[in-house]
């Protein structure tokens, strides 16, 4: 065995027993039947696929890659201005620590804040009332619009934190040499700076839609009827259906749709680079 081989070994390891064999149990699972007391059976069936291709199981998919992307796109929209005002600001240490904060408090109490804010006997519905703005309280919690905006505050910070690094490395005086040469300020940023700092951009999309696509405890406590994603679906099957092969099946599409969606942005960012 080559020395390279043993320093890769643990490596290899590592993988083996907490990526490939978690998955083929998964795989082969999701190809068997449940029992009635929440165990599984042979013969393999691929009854849990044809299940899933049902109307009501694709629309959930759709939606939550349709609010995933959306949450990404609006972080990513809210992330290149903030991490460029940080990288040119004098106060970029005390900024990054503005930004790391919010790690430091659990997950789910930032998640029961914003339902204190925007539930109907909420902040933001009280001091509406008091304005005289409204009579009744609005509705902001328990939609797809509700979910999305937990989901881009809860994520932000990872959009912002590889951005940012990027840019922090990024010579700003190019800036200023294309405009010197005719660029437009909004031109020399889109044609000198973003392809400087990509793998920052890129890097930052994979933190925060990988993530989004997999969200439970967001959609849950914020969401509605109509803002189940696909991983309700999946807990919902494992703690009170007890249907294991179903929802290994469930998690198999997700993560085949992950991959692909990972594939397709990689394969176009590559052939933008080319």
């Amino acid at each position: 065995m080559k020395r390279h081989d043993i320093y890769t070994l643990p490596i290899l390891i590592w993988l083996s027993l907490f990526f490939t064999i978690p998955l083929s149990i998964t795989v082969i699972m999701s190809f068997m039947s449940s029992t009635p007391y929440g165990g599984v059976t042979l013969p393999f069936t691929v009854g849990n696929y044809v299940e899933i291709m049902k109307g009501r199981i694709l629309a959930i998919l759709w939606r939550t890659i349709r609010i995933s992307a959306l949450s990404t796109l609006i972080t990513l929209g809210l992330s290149l201005p903030v991490s460029f005002f940080m990288a040119t600001s004098k106060w970029k240490n005390l900024l990054l620590m503005a930004t790391i904060i919010p790690f430091w408090t659990n997950f789910i109490i930032r998640i029961f804040a914003w339902i204190f804010l925007l539930g109907n006997n909420g902040m933001l519905n009280n001091i509406l009332i008091q304005l005289g703005i409204v009579k009744n309280p609005i509705t902001f919690l328990y939609n797809s619009w509700a979910v999305v905006v937990v989901i881009v505050y809860t994520y932000l910070p990872y959009m912002i934190l590889p951005i940012y690094s990027a840019m922090e490395k990024f010579d700003f005086s190019m800036i200023d040499a294309a405009m010197d040469l005719g660029a437009t300020k909004i031109r020399a940023i889109f044609k000198v700076m973003f392809p400087s700092i990509k793998g920052g951009i890129t890097a930052g999309i994979l933190f925060v839609f990988i993530p989004a696509l997999g969200s439970y405890a967001i959609p849950e406590l914020v969401g509605g009827r109509d803002s189940v994603m696909l991983g309700n679906l999946i807990a919902w099957e494992i703690t009170t259906a007890r249907n294991w092969p179903y929802a290994t099946a469930l998690s198999n599409i997700l993560f085949v749709s992950t991959a692909l969606a990972l594939f397709l942005y990689l394969k176009i960012q590559g052939s933008d680079g080319k």
